[in-house]
C-alpha cells in the first residue's frame, strides 16, 4: 500500500502543504533576515483529492489586475511592476464571509510585492551563505524577483503582472492545509486551518501554492533545507510581512 500511494502521487504530481505540530503558522524573523519555520510547518504529505473540480462555482474573478490599488510604499525604487501586480482569482465553494476574507489576503499579497522591503528579502535571501533559494530551478534570486512581477504561470505562460488562479475551498480532517496539481489551475484550501487563519497567513499560502503555478517545487517531506526553497522562503515573507497590512 505505501509504495501504490507514492506511485499515485508521482503520477498526478500533486503538492500538499500542512500544519505544524506546534499549530503556529506564522513565523518571526530572525536576526539574518531569513526565517527558518516553514509557513505551514511539519512534515508535509501529499494531498489526498483526487484532483477534480468537484464543488459548485460560486464565485467570479475579484481580484482583477486593473492597477488601481495605491501602493503601501510609494517607493519609486520598485519596478513599476511591482506597484501594479495583480491577482485574477476565481472562488468555488466560497460564502461571502470567506471570500471577503480572500479577497483581503489578496490585497495583502499586492500591497507586500508592492514594497521594497520586498524586493529586498528576495533579492538578499540567503542559504548555506550565498544569496540563492533552495530548489530554484537554477534561476538567481534576481530571476525569480523578475519572474514573480511577470506573473506567468506554467499552464499561462502569458506574461501578465498578475496571479492567476482558481481556488476551492474544502473541509478534511487532516494536517493538509492545501494542495495543488501540476496539471490544473486550481489549489484547494483546507477550511478547517482556513476559517481561522488571519487574512496574512492566507496570503502566505496563497503565494506559496501559486509559486508552484509558476514552476517551483519543495521536497515532499520537511527538512532544514526546504524552509528555504522557493514557495516556503517567499510564502514567509508575504505572511510575516503582511502582518503589517
Amino acid at each position: 500500500m505505501p509504495k501504490q500511494l507514492t506511485l499515485l502521487f508521482l503520477l498526478v504530481f500533486s503538492i500538499a502543504c500542512n500544519k505544524s505540530d506546534s499549530g503556529t503558522d506564522v513565523p518571526t524573523d530572525v536576526s539574518d533576515g531569513v526565517e527558518t519555520t516553514p509557513i505551514t510547518g511539519g512534515e508535509e504529505v501529499p494531498g489526498t483529492g483526487t484532483g477534480t473540480d468537484t464543488g459548485t462555482d460560486t464565485g467570479a474573478d475579484t481580484g482583477s489586475n486593473n492597477g488601481s490599488e495605491t501602493p503601501v510604499e510609494n517607493n519609486t525604487s520598485v519596478p513599476t511592476a511591482a506597484l501594479t501586480f495583480g491577482a485574477n482569482v476565481y472562488f468555488v465553494n466560497f460564502n461571502a464571509a470567506q471570500e471577503d476574507k480572500y479577497n483581503k489576503a489578496i490585497e495583502i499579497v499586492k500591497k507586500v510585492v508592492a514594497s521594497e522591503a520586498f524586493r529586498t528579502k528576495v533579492l538578499n535571501h540567503t542559504y548555506e551563505g550565498k544569496k540563492t533559494f533552495v530548489d530554484n530551478n537554477g534561476k538567481t534570486n534576481a530571476q525569480i524577483y523578475q519572474m514573480i512581477l511577470d506573473g506567468a504561470e506554467k499552464l499561462q505562460p502569458a506574461k501578465n503582472n498578475a496571479m492567476d488562479v482558481e481556488v476551492e475551498l474544502y473541509y478534511a480532517a487532516t494536517t493538509t492545509v492545501g494542495y495543488t496539481y501540476a496539471s490544473s489551475k486550481r489549489i484547494w484550501v483546507n477550511t478547517k486551518y482556513f476559517n481561522t487563519y488571519t487574512p496574512a497567513s492566507v496570503a502566505g499560502n496563497l503565494f506559496h501554492e501559486w509559486l508552484h503555478k509558476v514552476g517551483f517545487g519543495h521536497a515532499a517531506s520537511y527538512s532544514v533545507s526546504r524552509d528555504y526553497s522557493v514557495p516556503y522562503a517567499i510564502g514567509r515573507m508575504i505572511s510575516t510581512m503582511g502582518k503589517n497590512y
